[in-house]
This record gives structure tokens, C-alpha cells and sequence, in this order.
């Protein structure tokens, strides 16, 4: 499994980028806490969205542009490429927004995929994907990267669409997760602020926890963005 700390160029063998940020690592912690409130948690999403997707896009095709100081002019540039932000519907959606920030002209097309709980097997509900891709790179976006079933069919889609550079964007991820969308899709770099230990098994009694999990992990991503956590 690839895993290395420090981003180098693109290339085509998918690589796994762990972040060796303080801050990352200092709101990482802040995150998993269960005494975290929404609004907190929410704030702490885009945060770390923030750090990780300064490292995910260090390397966008730039063009040089002429640009007039309030001295003289200047060499500069732009971004050559057309970014799509594609969250995974719904914790991927507390991430979009931070990314906004740094590129507001990045479009952000939804693609509605949810882990059946029993079969863990991904199940597609929404795609308003256009008949031909309006983007060069996408960034897909998740909190959590547990079994792999929801990324991989995502970027399915995608390449359906005719989109071939993708970069995926989470928090945390389990191994098998990892193992799973690196083996479907080689060519995926992954970033991430942390690979925790592993993944929930099937539960043997009642009151065990679902399986899928991951362990330590922050609980159910999209249930503490919104709030939505049951007793």
C-alpha cells in the first residue's frame, strides 16, 4: 500500500498523502472528541478541508498572465484548469465550501451514492451529471473513507463522464478502504489527515456498534455535521 507524507508530482500510479501538518493533526483531534458540538464539528471540516486541499492542489496547470502592480507590471499566473468539487452526498458536503474559498470558479456537481448499512454495498440515488464533462480535474470529496464502496462507484461515474484526473479528498480512512479504492481506480491519489486502525465487525449482540466503522475514528461523520446523532 502506498503511503508517504510528503506530496510529489502527479503521476500515473495512484499514491495515498498522509498530512504531517501540526495544524492537521491539532483540529484532527479536536474532531474525533465526542464532546464536540455540530458547530464545531462543521467549523473543524472545513478547516481541515482547507489544509488538505492546499496539498491536493499544489500541482494545477498554471498559465502565465501580465498583471499591473500599483508600481509596475508583473509576471503572474492562473489556473489553467477547470476544478469540479464532487462531495459525496451528504458528509462530503461540509467540505465544499472551504474549497469554494480557495477556487471560487471550481463547479461542484453532486453524485448521490449511500452505503447500504446492511450489505455495506454502495447504492447510486442521484446523478445530474451533463452528457459531457465540463471539468479537467475533480477532487472528490468525503470525511471518511471506510470500506471504499461509495468512493469507488463515485469515481466510477465520473470516468463514465470522461473525467481522468481525480484526486480524492478525505479525513480519516481505514485500510480496507484505502486497499479498496486503490485497487479499483490505481491512478486515484488520496489524501488524507489520518489512517486509523480498522473497520467495525459484523455485530454479534444488540447494542454493538454497526459494522463498517472506523475504529477510532469520530463516529458517524455526517450525523455530527448535522447534527442528526441518535441515543
Amino acid at each position: 500500500m502506498p503511503d508517504t507524507a510528503n506530496p510529489q508530482p502527479a503521476c500515473s500510479q495512484g499514491r495515498v498523502i498522509v498530512s504531517d501538518h501540526a495544524l492537521v493533526k491539532h483540529k484532527l483531534a479536536l474532531l474525533r472528541d465526542a464532546s464536540t458540538t455540530s458547530f464545531q464539528f462543521r467549523a473543524l471540516v472545513r478547516e481541515l478541508a482547507t489544509l488538505l486541499a492546499y496539498e491536493a492542489t499544489f500541482d494545477l496547470s498554471l498559465v502565465e498572465r501580465e498583471i499591473k502592480t500599483p508600481l509596475a507590471r508583473a509576471h503572474g499566473h492562473a489556473l489553467a484548469e477547470q476544478i469540479g468539487l464532487v462531495p459525496i452526498l451528504r458528509a462530503g458536503l461540509g467540505m465544499v465550501e472551504a474549497i469554494w474559498e480557495l477556487i471560487p470558479d471550481a463547479q461542484v456537481w453532486h453524485i448521490g451514492v449511500y452505503r447500504d448499512e446492511e450489505t455495506l454495498q454502495p447504492v447510486h440515488y442521484y446523478n445530474k451529471l451533463p452528457q459531457s464533462p465540463t471539468v479537467d480535474i475533480c477532487l472528490v470529496l468525503d470525511p471518511m473513507l471506510a470500506t471504499g464502496g461509495t468512493a469507488v462507484a463515485t469515481i466510477d461515474a465520473l470516468k463514465e463522464w470522461g473525467v481522468r484526473r481525480i484526486r480524492f479528498l478525505g479525513i480519516l480512512a481505514a485500510p480496507k478502504g484505502i486497499e479498496t479504492l486503490s485497487e479499483a481506480h490505481p491512478d486515484v491519489d488520496i489524501y488524507l489527515a489520518a489512517i486509523d486502525e480498522h473497520l467495525t465487525p459484523p455485530p454479534s449482540e444488540p447494542g454493538d456498534l454497526p459494522e463498517g466503522y472506523i475504529v477510532p475514528g469520530l463516529g458517524d461523520a455526517g450525523d455530527r455535521q448535522f447534527g442528526t446523532q441518535q441515543d
